[in-house]
C-alpha cells in the first residue's frame, strides 16, 4: 500500500508527486492515457504558447533557465515536463483508467479500482491519502446545437485541432472566443481559410505584454487599481471594438477572473485580422442543416468545418464516490481558492484552482506539506 495515490499525470499530478518525493512520502500516480501530460503532448494545437510569462508557469522546485523565452512554446513546455519527470524520478503508471475510488472506514484507506486498458484487467490500489489531479480539463465539451449531428462537414473540439494547413480556401467556423478559440481562428486565417468566430458575450482583450505587466503589478497593487490601468492600456491600444462585434465587460479583467474564473483574451494577432475583415465575428448559433449554419441574428452561412473551442469539463465525479462534499455536481471544488484543495479522510484535489500553472504549484506544495504533517 502506497501512502498517497494520485489520479492524473498532468502537470498537477506530476507536481504533487515531485513535492511528495522531496519529502520522502511514498506515492503512486495513476494515469488513464498511455503517457503523462497527454493534454500537452497530444491534445494541443501546434502554435500554442503558454499564455502567461514563464515566471508564472513554473512547477515547484524547477524554474525555467534564463535563456528560455518569456512565453514558452508548447514543444518547449513538453520538454520541460519530460525533464521534470526525470529530475524528480516520477514514475506514473499509465494506461490505468480509474473507475472508482471509495474510502474504507474499516481500513482507514482509499480503495481505488483502475482498469489496465492494455490488458483489460481490473487492478486495486490502496492508500492513506487520495489526490484528485485530473484537473479542470478532463474532457472536451461540445454544447448541444440543433442539427449538429447532421452537419455534413467536419466537426471537432479544439483538443483535436493541430494546424490549419489542410483548411486552405475552406470556410471555417470557430465556436468560442476564449484564448484557444481566438488563436485557432488566427491559425486558420493564416493558412488561407475563410474564418468566422462566434462571439456570444463581452470579453477583455489585451496583448501578452500588457498581461505580463499587469501580473507583475498585482504583486504590489490592489486588483481594482491594476484593472483600471490595464483596461485603459487596452482601450488605448485597440480603440473601440464594438463596431466589430466585440464588447468589453463592465467589470475589470482580474476581478472578473477572480469571481468567475474566466480569463481575459491574450491577443496574438487575431484582433488585427478581425479589424481588417479577414476574420468575421458572428453571434450565437441557432441551428445547423447539412453545411448551413444559422445564427441568432437571422444570418445563414455555409461552412466546411466547425471547431468547438468551448472548453473542458471535469470528470472526477464519475469515479470519485466518497468525496464527502469536497466537489460539486460538475466535479469542481465547492470551496473557492485558496481553501479549495483539502477535503476529509485524506482527500485532496490539485489543479482545480482556476489559476493555471501557478495555482497547480501552490496546490502541490500545500498538499505535500499537509500530508507530511499528518504522517
Amino acid at each position: 500500500m502506497k501512502s498517497v495515490i494520485i489520479v492524473g499525470a498532468g502537470p498537477a499530478g506530476l507536481a504533487t508527486s515531485a513535492c511528495l518525493n522531496l519529502l520522502s512520502v511514498p506515492n503512486l500516480i495513476l494515469e488513464k492515457e498511455d503517457c503523462f501530460a497527454s493534454l500537452w503532448k497530444h491534445r494541443a494545437y501546434d502554435r500554442l504558447h503558454l499564455h502567461l510569462a514563464k515566471e508564472f508557469c513554473e512547477l515547484p522546485h524547477m524554474p525555467y533557465p534564463p535563456t528560455a523565452p518569456t512565453f514558452i512554446p508548447r514543444k518547449d513546455f513538453v520538454r520541460y515536463l519530460d525533464e521534470y519527470v526525470s529530475r524528480f524520478d516520477l514514475k506514473p503508471l499509465c494506461s490505468r483508467s480509474v473507475e472508482s475510488a471509495t474510502f474504507s472506514q474499516a481500513d482507514k484507506a482509499w480503495i481505488v479500482q483502475a482498469r489496465n486498458t492494455k490488458t483489460d484487467v481490473m487492478e486495486e490500489y490502496q492508500g492513506s491519502f487520495l489526490v484528485v489531479a485530473t484537473g479542470e480539463n478532463g474532457e472536451g465539451f461540445i454544447p448541444s446545437i440543433p442539427g449538429l449531428e447532421c452537419f455534413t462537414g467536419e466537426v471537432m473540439h479544439s483538443s483535436q485541432y493541430r494546424t490549419g494547413g489542410k483548411y486552405s480556401n475552406k470556410s471555417a467556423l470557430v465556436v468560442g472566443c476564449g484564448n484557444s478559440g481566438m488563436e485557432i481562428a488566427l491559425d486558420l486565417c493564416n493558412h488561407g481559410a475563410k474564418v468566422s468566430i462566434v462571439v456570444r458575450s463581452p470579453f477583455h482583450v489585451f496583448t501578452r505584454n500588457m498581461i505580463h505587466k499587469a501580473m507583475v503589478l498585482l504583486k504590489q497593487l490592489p486588483c481594482d487599481i491594476v484593472d483600471i490601468i490595464t483596461v485603459e492600456l487596452g482601450e488605448l491600444h485597440y480603440g473601440d471594438l464594438t463596431r466589430y462585434g466585440i464588447q468589453r465587460p463592465s467589470e475589470g479583467p482580474f476581478r472578473l477572473k477572480d469571481k468567475t474564473g474566466r480569463s481575459p483574451v491574450i491577443d496574438v494577432g487575431t484582433i488585427e485580422k478581425i479589424v481588417l475583415g479577414k476574420i468575421k465575428v458572428v453571434p450565437s448559433l441557432k441551428g445547423i442543416r447539412e453545411k448551413k449554419v444559422s445564427f441568432s441574428d437571422g444570418q445563414t452561412r455555409n461552412f466546411d468545418v466547425i471547431v468547438f473551442a468551448t472548453g473542458y469539463r471535469s470528470t472526477a465525479k464519475r469515479w470519485l464516490k466518497d468525496d464527502d462534499g469536497l466537489m460539486n455536481a460538475k466535479g469542481m471544488p465547492k470551496e473557492r481558492f485558496p481553501r479549495h484543495w483539502k477535503g476529509r479522510n485524506g482527500l485532496y484535489c490539485a489543479g482545480f484552482s482556476g489559476k493555471g500553472l501557478s495555482g497547480i504549484s501552490m496546490d502541490a506544495e500545500n498538499i505535500a506539506n499537509d500530508i507530511r504533517k499528518v504522517i
